[in-house]
C-alpha cells in the first residue's frame, strides 16, 4: 500500500544529484541568499496562517457571546 506513494521521491543518489545541480546553477554565493529568502517566506507564511487561525477563532467567539447574550435578554411584550 505504502509502496505506490514512495516511488517517486529521490532516493540518496538522486539528492546528491540535484544538491550538484543547485550549486551548479546558483553557485556557492546565492545559497545562503537562496535560503534566507526561504526562511523568510516560510516564516511570513506561518503568521498569516497563525493570524487566519485567530481570527476565526475570535469570529467563533464573538458569534458564541452574540448567541449567548441573545437567549439571556427577556423579550419585551
Amino acid at each position: 500500500m505504502f509502496t505506490n506513494l514512495f516511488i517517486g521521491m529521490p532516493g540518496g543518489s538522486e539528492w546528491i544529484l540535484i544538491v550538484l545541480a543547485v550549486l551548479i546553477l546558483f553557485g556557492g554565493r546565492k545559497i545562503p541568499e537562496f535560503m534566507r529568502g526561504l526562511g523568510r517566506g516560510i516564516r511570513e507564511f506561518n503568521d498569516a496562517k497563525t493570524n487566519v487561525k485567530k481570527e476565526i477563532e475570535e469570529g467563533m467567539n464573538e458569534t458564541e457571546v452574540k448567541k449567548a447574550t441573545h437567549t439571556t435578554q427577556p423579550t419585551q411584550p
